[in-house]
């Protein structure tokens, strides 16, 4: 039986190269940048700024226009905070349930999920829908909008994970008079604390950094997103590229911060379903 050979040095050294290419190059360019002036902004270079007017960009991406900025990060929190904590709940259910079950109706289920995944959603009806029911244009429709759109993907991952939960401990736990309810949050909930930590972070990031959809959903300068506020430095005669970075800069920090905490748990909570099942 033959062993697997371990990756030699050079093949090591070239990936961590690729990856600096790859993603250090341009995040590198937006830090520069985000600390020139607006002149040595424009002209698009990678090279240091001449003039540090990195307290200056951030400042003013920071008051621009009433303060708008932060009226982006509280509703773009809002959003992603109700939106994750429904699709936890919910998802990680009917992913117990559409693993643990079988029949003609757990199957048109699956199938109704796995098409959520392929089917793009609809913009105008979806505003007819809203409108219908007097919501369109607030956050609570924008929580609709992006649960709808996370929900397929979510049951996915709760559904394989399930795989590795055995049903030794469904028998165990119903004959000792456990309910459903009470298994499931007392038993079955704590297990899946793994893929919970990756649904957070990729639905989390996914939703905060959602752009198209706040566009269409939520109009309106009370309702902006923390992506929206990047119209604030960018015209159709003249746009101002050093405040452009500064505010991808500040928009960036939130999603950072969840992958320096998550990262290790978004790997194991996506592979552990695949290799048991």
């Amino acid at each position: 039986m033959s062993t697997l050979r371990k990756p030699s040095i050079f093949t090591e050294v070239l990936a961590v190269l690729m990856v600096l290419i790859l993603f250090g190059i341009p995040f590198s360019y937006v830090i520069l940048n985000s600390a020139k002036t607006r002149a040595e902004a424009l002209q698009m270079r990678l090279s240091l700024p001449t003039t540090f007017a990195a307290p200056e960009n951030f400042y003013h991406v920071f008051t621009a226009d009433n303060y708008m900025v932060v009226r982006g990060f509280v509703n773009s929190m809002i959003i992603t905070a109700a939106s994750v904590a429904v699709l936890i709940v919910l998802c990680s259910m009917a992913g117990f349930v559409l693993q643990r079950r079988k029949g003609k109706l757990v199957t048109i289920a699956n199938l109704l999920s796995l098409a959520g995944l392929m089917i793009p959603p609809a913009i105008v009806p979806t505003i007819w829908v809203l409108d219908a029911i007097g919501v369109h244009r607030t956050l609570f429709a924008m929580i609709l909008v992006q649960i709808a759109l996370q929900t397929p993907f979510s049951i996915m991952l709760y559904r394989s994970f399930m795989v590795t939960i055995h049903r030794e401990i469904d028998e165990a736990a119903f004959v000792d008079g456990c309910g459903t309810l009470r298994y499931y949050w007392t038993v079955i909930f704590p297990l899946l604390k793994p893929v919970t930590a990756t649904v957070i972070l990729l639905t989390a990031v996914h939703i905060y950094n959602d752009f198209a959809n706040p566009l269409y959903f939520l109009p309106g300068a009370r309702n902006v997103t923390v992506q929206i506020t990047m119209f604030n430095f960018f015209g159709r005669y003249a746009s101002s590229w050093n405040l452009l970075f500064a505010n991808v800069v500040l928009i960036s920090i939130p999603p950072l911060i969840m992958f320096l905490f998550f990262s290790k748990r978004i790997v194991s909570g996506m592979v552990v379903g695949a290799v048991k099942g």
